[in-house]
C-alpha cells in the first residue's frame, strides 16, 4: 500500500531506480543475442543467475541476516521469472528483434488485466489509457508483428510471466519483506532449475569463447542483481502500473544505445514510439481524484 508519508527524494530516487533498471535491459539485448552463437540459451540463464545469487549469498552470510527468511515467496518468484527468462532468451534466438521487442512490451497490457483477475484491483481511467497510449508507443517503435512462429509464441510466455512476477514483488515488497533476501533466494532457485533442465535435456554446459565468459558475468551483475534489487527495492514506494510504464521504456532506451554506442541509423518511428511511452508516464502520473485515491487505497 502506498502512503502519503514517503518523501519526494524516497520517490524520486526510486523512480530513478526504475529507469536504471529499464536501461541496463535495454542496452543488453544485442549483447545477449550475440551471445547465444556460443552458449545454449538455458545454460545463459544458468550462468547468470546463479553468479548473482552466489554474490549475494555470501553478502547475507556475512552480514548474518537469515537467508531462509520468507523462502515460499522466493520460490514463487523464482518460478515465475525463470519462466520468464528461459522462454524468452530461447525465443529471442527463434524471433525477430523487433518481435521479441514487441511482444515482451505487452506485459504492459498483462498488468491491468491480472491486477483486476488476480489481486481484485480495478485500474483507474487514467491508468488503463496510460496503458493503451504505451502499447501504441510499443507497436510505433518495434513497427508490431510480422510473421508469427514459435519464437513468438515463447516470447508471449514470457510476457506474461512479466506482469505476473511484477505484481508479485510488489506485493511482496509492500509487506516489509527484505529485498536482498528474496532476491538471493529467487537468483540461486532459477540457476538450480536451469541446471536441472540442462541436465535433463542433456544440454551442452561450455561457454565457446572468454568474451561470451565477460557477458554472463555483466549480465549476472548489471542486469540481474543490481536492477532487480533496485527494482524490489523501488517497488516498495511505486505503484505496479507505473512500474510497468517505466518498464516499458526498456526497447526505448535500447533503441537509444544502438543508434548511440552500437552506430545504427536513426529512426524516427523509433523516436516517435518512444514519445508516446513517456506520454503514457505523464498520464499515469496526473493527480487523481480524492474517491480514486482512497479506492486503490483499500485495495
Amino acid at each position: 500500500m502506498l502512503t502519503e508519508t514517503v518523501s519526494k527524494r524516497t520517490r524520486l530516487l526510486a523512480h530513478l531506480g526504475l529507469f536504471y533498471a529499464a536501461a541496463i535491459w535495454g542496452s543488453t539485448f544485442f549483447v545477449v543475442k550475440a551471445a547465444l552463437a556460443d552458449i545454449d540459451p538455458v545454460i545463459m540463464v544458468a550462468y547468470r543467475f546463479l553468479l548473482a545469487g552466489l554474490i549475494l549469498l555470501v553478502y547475507l552470510l556475512l552480514t548474518g541476516k537469515p537467508i531462509l527468511a520468507g523462502l515460499g515467496k522466493g520460490f514463487w518468484l523464482a518460478v515465475i521469472l525463470w519462466a520468464l527468462y528461459v522462454p524468452q532468451t530461447i525465443g529471442l534466438g527463434i524471433t525477430t528483434a523487433s518481435n521479441s521487442g514487441f511482444i515482451t512490451g505487452l506485459f504492459v497490457a498483462f498488468v491491468p488485466v491480472l491486477l483486476r483477475i488476480i489481486f481484485k484491483r480495478k485500474p483507474t481511467f487514467l491508468e488503463v489509457m496510460a496503458s493503451v497510449v504505451s502499447l501504441i508507443g510499443l507497436w510505433i517503435l518495434t513497427g508490431g508483428m510480422t510473421k508469427v512462429n514459435v519464437g513468438d509464441m515463447l516470447t508471449l510466455l514470457a510476457a506474461f510471466a512479466y506482469a505476473l512476477h511484477l505484481l508479485f514483488a510488489d506485493k511482496y515488497m509492500k509487506t516489509g519483506i527484505d529485498p536482498i533476501v528474496i532476491n538471493c533466494q529467487q537468483f540461486l532457485l532459477i540457476g538450480l532449475f536451469s541446471v536441472i533442465t540442462g541436465l535433463i535435456f542433456d544440454l551442452p554446459f561450455d561457454v565457446g569463447s572468454i568474451g561470451t565468459v565477460k557477458v554472463v558475468i555483466f549480465l549476472a551483475i548489471f542486469p540481474t542483481l543490481l536492477a532487480f534489487v533496485i527494482q524490489m527495492i523501488s517497488q516498495k514506494f511505486i505503484s505496479p502500473l507505473r512500474v510497468s510504464l517505466i518498464f516499458a521504456l526498456e526497447p526505448v532506451f535500447a533503441g537509444i544505445f544502438a543508434w548511440t554506442l552500437g552506430g545504427e541509423q536513426f529512426v524516427l518511428h523509433g523516436a516517435i514510439g518512444g514519445f508516446f511511452i513517456f506520454v503514457a508516464l505523464i498520464i499515469s502520473g496526473l493527480p487523481m481524484r480524492k474517491n480514486q485515491i482512497a479506492s486503490q487505497m483499500k485495495n
